[in-house]
């Protein structure tokens, strides 16, 4: 299978830089994959759970938003967080759900629509880490 390369930045971090087979993305208009020769295209990033695949090995890596660019040069993904399984701590994890659904009382019109939005994201982030795929 040929490879391309990919980088997975976040403001912290360069969280991943290689070549890659494949790359699963949640995309705000969908999930999509990366293979190499990929046509052009800059897409929003929900937050989800991202994807990395090489030699048959699954690496999953949390993304809450950002922006993902395939160019000739390969794929680069600007996530607003990214956090690889292994570094999530799943208790502060559920506790942020907690508080996001405690907050959703302080909002209203479109500003509830985003928070309500955000939060479905978060469970099925929660949903996706509990499933025994994930394990």
């Amino acid at each position: 299978m040929a490879t391309f390369h990919f980088d997975l930045v976040s403001p912290e971090k360069l969280a991943f830089s290689g070549e890659v087979d494949q790359v699963d993305i949640p995309g705000v208009e969908g999930d999509f994959g990366v293979l190499a020769g990929h046509a052009p295209v800059v897409a929003a990033i929900r937050p989800g759970i991202l994807t990395i695949t090489t030699a048959g090995r699954h690496e999953k890596v949390i993304v809450l938003g950002g922006l993902a660019e395939v160019s000739e040069k390969g794929l680069t993904v600007l996530a607003d967080v990214a956090t690889s399984l292994a570094e999530l701590d799943r208790a502060q994890f559920a506790e942020t759900i907690s508080e996001m659904e405690e907050g959703l009382k302080e909002h209203e019109g479109s500003e509830l629509d985003h928070a309500i939005a955000r939060l479905d994201h978060y469970k099925s982030i929660q949903q996706q880490l509990n499933s025994t795929a994930m394990h």
